[in-house]
């Protein structure tokens, strides 16, 4: 299916329940990060800037998460885009970065639509897998992660949720 379809794109979103102002935020400080996405990250705010997530940030350098990601775009307080890799298990692809897109639009002064759109795939062997990978990610652990951060507060990452 993938040679047939390489242009494809995951496209994922979720009502928020929190203003545009704060949402922003947790896509694009490193506190804001670590309240949903990972226990640690570094982020340089501009273009160009680093953008990594860090997942495990006790592993050895190359397999702690996002690492090497750059910032491409920035519109505060609605759109951030961002470079992207595979996980470090995904070797033939993993240097070959992919694009995300977030898109915050205010439903109404307390709830936002984030859209998630996630472009660049290759096609074939490890680039189904990641892709695969993707799919699952961002619309079952990231983007929900997202809306309970603010339903019911920060991630413990002591604790993370699914542990």
């Amino acid at each position: 299916m993938s040679a047939e379809v390489p242009w494809r794109v995951i496209r994922k979103d979720v009502s928020v329940d929190a203003p545009v102002k704060d949402v922003w935020e947790a896509w694009t400080t490193e506190e804001g990060v670590r309240s949903f996405f990972a226990p640690a990250s570094h982020i340089e705010f501009h273009v160009g800037g680093a953008y990594e997530i860090l997942f495990d940030p006790t592993a050895p350098q190359g397999e702690r998460g996002a690492e090497g990601t750059r910032i491409l775009a920035l519109q505060p307080p609605r759109m951030v885009a961002f470079t992207w890799n595979a996980p470090p298990n995904l070797t033939s692809v993993r240097a070959q970065f992919t694009h995300v897109q977030i898109w915050i639009q205010a439903e109404d002064a307390n709830r936002v639509l984030v859209t998630l759109i996630h472009s660049g795939w290759g096609a074939g062997g490890q680039w189904d897998e990641a892709f695969a990978y993707f799919e699952h990610a961002w619309g079952e652990v990231v983007l929900p992660r997202l809306a309970q951060r603010f339903a019911r507060g920060p991630i413990d990452w002591t604790d993370p949720p699914g542990r």
